[in-house]
């Protein structure tokens, strides 16, 4: 992984041999990283894992964030 700063991160939520998987993809200048957390048996668990995952990455994010 890159040493600069963090552009922007968004969690995904992808189904999965009937589970539920939430990954992380972040953003730097010169590259994207997507790494997989967990998996979840249900969809409503698997977002509120990525809603959470996320609000706590962007608060490493400096700057105002879009939308």
């Amino acid at each position: 992984m890159t040493g600069e700063r963090a552009l922007g991160v968004e969690t995904v939520i992808v189904p999965e041999r009937g589970l539920w998987a939430v990954d992380i993809v972040v953003f730097f200048p010169d590259e994207i990283v997507r790494r997989r957390i967990a998996t979840y048996r249900t969809e409503a668990l698997a977002r509120i894992s990525a809603s959470c995952i996320r609000r706590a990455a962007e608060r490493d994010i400096p700057g105002p964030l879009n939308g």
